[in-house]
């Protein structure tokens, strides 16, 4: 599993985590709308220090150079 993902996408990716995963998530009333938040969160979270994106790969994009 090679990094596909750039530092400043990294960044973003773990600053996206931070928030949606700490006390700053937006919170609905739909029990699945903030499930969905969480899990992306957690996605986001991982992506960030691994510097792998699933989506990235499918599509062969690569950011690792930025």
């Amino acid at each position: 599993m090679k990094q596909n993902l750039g530092r400043l996408d990294r960044i973003l990716r773990f600053a996206l985590a931070f928030w949606w995963l700490g006390p700053w998530a937006p919170q609905y009333q739909l029990g699945a709308a903030n499930l969905l938040i969480a899990a992306v969160g957690w996605i986001a979270l991982v992506e960030s220090f691994f510097g792998w994106c699933g989506l990235h790969n499918f599509f062969h994009i690569n950011n690792k150079s930025q």
